[in-house]
């Protein structure tokens, strides 16, 4: 299993459009181990445009049509593709939530499965869909929905209670993502990541807050950029990324 180390990833809700909610809203979930790996797909969307023959008779049938899906004659791009977070997650009953022991397991998996749960819709309450989710683990940020989770549970106390196990995690979004690499790689108008501008000196005794509003940004979106979760408990000497802002759809 891997060791609790560094920052924690976390699962973030969105809304169906995989916007942020506002302030206070959504669930906010870290995990308790951080993955080993991530596993990225990109796939394209191609349909097969070749005729369909009659069986008998017609003229020029037979050997003609079977060269139509050979090579690329016979089939064209129809979507914008889709990209796929695959990552596996453990949790262990004796570790708990923030270091306190529970008792089952399920306890702490089920605030990942709430992910998958569909929801209604704000403007239509007999329409549900899962909501957007937002995984970050330092400049790493992935939105997209819930395709799919598989439990598996690994070890069961004397009595009868699940005490650790392991999910696997799949999002998708449909669109191909490109990985934010710095300004040589970003487009016009799109925001940096972490790591890609000057950093910052936190001062003993400073916030959040106060830096951001001296740097003239939003200090919530620098926290988030960051990873930071407790913007009043800055340590003397942290450096810290003042223009960085969460990317929707980079990672």
């Amino acid at each position: 299993m891997p060791e609790t180390r560094g920052r924690k990833a976390r699962l973030i809700e969105l809304d169906d459009q995989l916007q942020e909610l506002p302030e206070g809203q959504g669930r906010r979930v870290d995990v308790q181990f951080n993955p080993d790996s991530l596993k990225l797909q990109f796939a394209n969307q191609i349909q097969n445009n070749q005729p369909s023959t009659g069986g008998s008779g017609g003229s020029g049938g037979g050997g003609g049509s079977s060269d139509q899906g050979t090579g690329n004659t016979g089939r064209q791009f129809v979507g914008a593709g889709t990209t796929k977070l695959a990552v596996q997650l453990w949790f262990d009953a004796a570790a708990g939530a923030d270091g306190q022991r529970v008792d089952d397991v399920r306890e702490l998996t089920q605030k990942v499965v709430y992910f998958i749960r569909p929801k209604a819709l704000p403007d239509d309450a007999t329409k549900f869909v899962p909501p957007g989710v937002r995984f970050a683990w330092g400049s790493f940020i992935f939105d997209g929905l819930v395709d799919g989770i598989e439990e598996t549970i690994e070890f069961f106390s004397p009595d009868g209670h699940p005490l650790r196990a392991s999910l696997s995690l799949s999002l998708s979004q449909q669109t191909i993502l490109l990985a934010n690499l710095g300004d040589s790689a970003r487009p016009a108008g799109a925001p940096r990541g972490p790591g890609t501008s000057p950093l910052a000196a936190a001062a003993a005794g400073s916030t959040l807050q106060g830096l951001a509003a001296a740097a003239g940004g939003d200090w919530q979106r620098i926290a988030a950029a960051n990873g930071i979760d407790n913007p009043r408990a800055l340590l003397p000497g942290q450096l810290i990324d003042l223009r960085a802002a969460p990317p929707r759809s980079l990672f």
